[in-house]
């Protein structure tokens, strides 16, 4: 059975996008004593206040309805910011040929932060770095976002 988020995502993913926005991610997450369920959304534009205002009313009830959740949360919506967390294959095919930043579990050569152009993905991830083209296992990255909006 899929976690808490996925189910959520899958059950949100249709009213979020009736709400001219897209769905970048779902995490449901312990903070404290507290539970959160943050939903990351984006749009061309930006996201503003009133789109995650209005995302967060439009998907309440549906989350309510399903009841995916058995326990008390704090529902947060908001945009997925500039340097968006990569964590889906298609978050990578998204930013293709943009700069992406990877922190890795492990150093190669003394260090764990790598930066780079993103030229290609699938089982590997290969950046365009200032050092030449490098390639990443995927099971190596402990985190991956996007590095330079502007590009």
């Amino acid at each position: 059975m899929a976690n808490v988020a996925d189910r959520v995502y899958f059950l949100i993913e249709e009213t979020v996008k009736n709400e001219g926005v897209s769905l970048w991610d779902v995490r449901f997450v312990k903070e404290g004593a507290n539970w959160y369920l943050r939903v990351f959304i984006d749009k061309a534009d930006g996201v503003s206040i009133d789109d995650c205002t209005n995302v967060s009313h439009a998907i309440d009830p549906v989350i309510d309805k399903a009841d995916p959740i058995d326990k008390s949360y704090f529902l947060e919506v908001c945009s997925c910011g500039l340097e968006r967390e990569l964590t889906k294959d298609w978050h990578f095919e998204a930013v293709k040929g943009q700069k992406v930043k990877l922190k890795l579990y492990k150093a190669i050569d003394g260090k764990k932060e790598f930066s780079g152009i993103l030229t290609d993905l699938g089982e590997e991830i290969i950046l365009s770095t200032d050092d030449g083209e490098m390639t990443f296992q995927k099971s190596d990255i402990s985190k991956a976002y996007l590095d330079d909006f502007e590009n």
